[in-house]
C-alpha cells in the first residue's frame, strides 16, 4: 500500500456505469472528480472539492485565477492541497526563534475548473496523487472551518480586519471631532444666551432704576 493511499478497511473505491469513481470512507460517499465533471457555479466546485478534500485528508487551498478579458470576472480557477508548492526561505530575524513548521512539501494534487459559455464550470484537469500521507476525517467529527485555513489565508484575513479596525478607529476619530464641534457650538451659544440674558436683565434694572428715579 502506497504512503498517501488510505486504509483498505477505511476506503472502497466503486467504479459506477458512466466511468466516475465513488469514494466511500466509513460511511461517507464521495464523487471523486474528473475531467468534465460539471458545476452550476465556482462556489459549487470549490464547495465540492473541499469536502472531497475533508473525506480524503487533506486542506483545500484557493490558488491561482484568470479573469476575463472583457468584464474582469473570473473564468478559471485553480484548486490545490495546501501542501503545494514551496515556502521561500527568509533570513531569520533572531536565532533564538524557532523555525516555522514546514507547511508546504510541493505537492501536485489539483483541479481546475474553466467557466464555459453556458456559464457551467467544468473540470479541465484533475491530479489525484499527492507526495504526502493524508489524514482522514471522521465524518462523526465537525470540522473546525478555521482549520482549513492556510497561513496565507489566516495572513489575509488578519490583514482585513486589521484593515477594517484601521477605518473604525478612523470612523471613530472622525465622530469625535464632530462631537467635539457640536459641544463647543453648543457651548458658545450658551455664552451668547447667558450673556444676552444678562443685558436683558441689565437693562431692565436701569429702567427701573429710573423709574424710581423719576418718582
Amino acid at each position: 500500500m502506497e504512503e498517501n493511499s488510505l486504509p483498505e478497511e477505511d476506503v472502497e473505491m466503486m467504479e459506477k456505469s458512466n466511468g466516475t469513481k465513488t469514494v466511500t470512507y466509513e460511511a461517507s460517499p464521495i464523487v471523486e472528480p474528473f475531467i468534465g465533471m460539471e458545476f452550476e457555479s465556482e462556489e459549487a466546485a470549490k464547495s465540492f472539492y473541499d469536502n472531497y478534500a475533508t473525506v480524503m485528508g487533506f486542506v483545500m487551498r484557493v490558488d491561482a485565477f484568470r479573469r476575463s478579458m472583457r468584464d474582469g470576472t473570473v473564468v478559471w480557477r485553480r484548486l490545490v492541497c495546501n501542501k503545494e508548492g514551496f515556502r521561500r526561505l527568509r533570513p531569520r530575524r533572531s536565532e533564538s526563534r524557532k523555525p516555522r513548521a514546514i507547511t508546504r512539501e510541493g505537492c501536485k494534487a489539483l483541479i481546475v475548473v474553466k467557466r464555459e459559455k453556458s456559464g457551467k464550470w467544468l473540470v479541465t484537469k484533475f491530479v489525484k496523487e499527492h507526495n504526502h500521507p493524508l489524514l482522514p476525517l471522521s465524518p462523526n467529527v465537525r470540522r473546525n472551518p478555521h482549520l482549513s485555513q492556510t497561513p496565507d489565508e489566516k495572513d489575509a484575513k488578519i490583514r482585513e480586519l486589521s484593515a477594517e479596525l484601521s477605518r473604525e478607529r478612523k470612523r471613530c476619530a472622525a465622530l469625535q471631532q464632530q462631537l467635539g464641534m457640536v459641544l463647543k457650538e453648543m457651548e458658545e451659544h450658551s455664552n451668547h444666551l447667558s450673556t444676552n440674558i444678562n443685558n436683558v436683565i441689565q437693562r431692565v434694572r436701569e429702567i427701573e432704576s429710573n423709574t424710581f428715579t423719576k418718582l
